[in-house]
Parts: C-alpha cells; sequence; structure tokens
C-alpha cells in the first residue's frame, strides 16, 4: 500500500506519515523548504521500516502538478490513500490584503488539490480514498485570517461535491477540519494566547497530534465515510 500527503514531513501531515506507516503504507511525502526533510525520512525508514520517498514541490506553483505527476509515472507507481494536507495562510490585515496575495492562498489551498487530483486520478486505485485537510477556521469565523478561513470553507464544499465526481473512480473523498492541535506552530506561540484558546475549549487543551492522525486513518479504513467532513476541536466555544 502507498499513500502521498502533501506537507508530509511537518505538523499534521507528519502525524498522519507516522500513523499510517505504523500500518505498513509506503510513503510519499511531499514537502517545501523543510531543511530536516531528508532527517525526517532517515528517522521514519529505520523506525518503521517501509519505503519513504520524499520530494519537493511547491503548492502555489503550478509546476508542482506536473513534478508529482511524472514522479508516480516514471516510478509505475499507484496510490492507495491521498492526503491532501499542504496549505498556506496570509496574516495581512483586511486593509493591507493584496489581490496576488489572496489568489496565492486560494491557488494553494483549492485550486491546486483540484487539478492535482485531476492529474492522478487514474494513479489512485479502484477503492482508494481522498481526504483533505479543512479546518475548524472553515467553520467558526476568525480574525486571524481571511484568506484561510474562506479556503477552508471552499476545502469541505470541496469534499462533498468531489463525491460525484470521484464515485465513477470507486474512490472515497472525505476532510478533517482540525480545532488546535499542538504541532510546532502552535507551540510558539506566547502562553497567554495559548492559555485564551483553552479557555475556549471543553476539554481546556490542545489535540495531540497523533490524536488527529487517528481522524485521518478511521476515514481511510471505514470503507462508509464519504462526502464527510469530521471535526475534531474538543468542543470548541463549548464554554
Amino acid at each position: 500500500m502507498t499513500a502521498l500527503i502533501t506537507g508530509g514531513t511537518q505538523g499534521i501531515g507528519r502525524a498522519v506519515a507516522d500513523t499510517l506507516a505504523q500500518s505498513g503504507y509506503d510513503l510519499i511525502l511531499v514537502y517545501f523548504g523543510d531543511k530536516d526533510a531528508e532527517e525526517v525520512k532517515t528517522e521514519m525508514t529505520q523506525k518503521f521500516g517501509v519505503k519513504i520517498t520524499i520530494m519537493e514541490a511547491d503548492i502555489s506553483n503550478e509546476n508542482s502538478i506536473e513534478k508529482i505527476y511524472k514522479h508516480l509515472i516514471n516510478n509505475n507507481l499507484t496510490l492507495d490513500v491521498v492526503i491532501l494536507n499542504a496549505g498556506l495562510t496570509l496574516r495581512d490585515s483586511f486593509e493591507e490584503t493584496k489581490i496576488e496575495d489572496w489568489q496565492k492562498v486560494f491557488f494553494a489551498n483549492v485550486h491546486f488539490p483540484v487539478f492535482l487530483l485531476q492529474k492522478i486520478i487514474n494513479r489512485i486505485v479502484s477503492g482508494g480514498s481522498v481526504v483533505f485537510t479543512g479546518s475548524l477556521m472553515g467553520i467558526e469565523p476568525h480574525a486571524t485570517s481571511l484568506a484561510y478561513g474562506v479556503t477552508k470553507s471552499a476545502t469541505h464544499a470541496l469534499v462533498k461535491n468531489l463525491v460525484k465526481f470521484l464515485t465513477p473512480y470507486k474512490i472515497r473523498v472525505n476532510g478533517v477540519a482540525p480545532g488546535f492541535v499542538d504541532t510546532e506552530w502552535q507551540k510558539n506561540k506566547p502562553a497567554e494566547i495559548r492559555k485564551n484558546i483553552e479557555n475556549k475549549i471543553a476539554l481546556e487543551r490542545f489535540c495531540l497530534p497523533n490524536e488527529v492522525a487517528q481522524v485521518y486513518k478511521m476515514l481511510i479504513e471505514n470503507k462508509y465515510f464519504n462526502g464527510e467532513i469530521v471535526v475534531i476541536d474538543g468542543g470548541y466555544s463549548y464554554k
């Protein structure tokens, strides 16, 4: 079994990669700008004994679609699982947001996964599974990044709509909408901001990476999930 994971060497993608490798999946980890990617490959290969391939590809660059496709063709690879996890954000204020930056986020978070799927659809096996990374920010309005929130809402709609288009290929498609996950990005936030977030969560803590990774695994293994967005947020805004 082989899984392709975009954004697969860090954060949620890395947690999902570890979980799937532990289940015996060979992995193609797509990354961009991660100086530790080779180290991740070595560590995972030694730990899990599966084949790990890493590939640098920028999801904001259209040429990356062809690059990934050619890798699959040149190595005669088919995929059982595709995890479309990589994404971009934009934290400029509403007043200062530039149209080219807005469009870049839309390309990376919406257009790129659509046209990557279009390109590689015949490399995904019948009965295969596609899982998108959505976000709680696509459900709950958030003041930090308008572009990110709107594109993640679009990601959720994309999952629902793609069901009809992937059914002829006998491929299921689902999404995960994580809340606040304790990745390096979140760990670097000031303690006061982290505490403010925790105060809005019923469980009073951030999600562990392996906890969110288990949701991806469930969506892959349970063959009746199709067109679903599974929210894992610990009861955000419950209190």
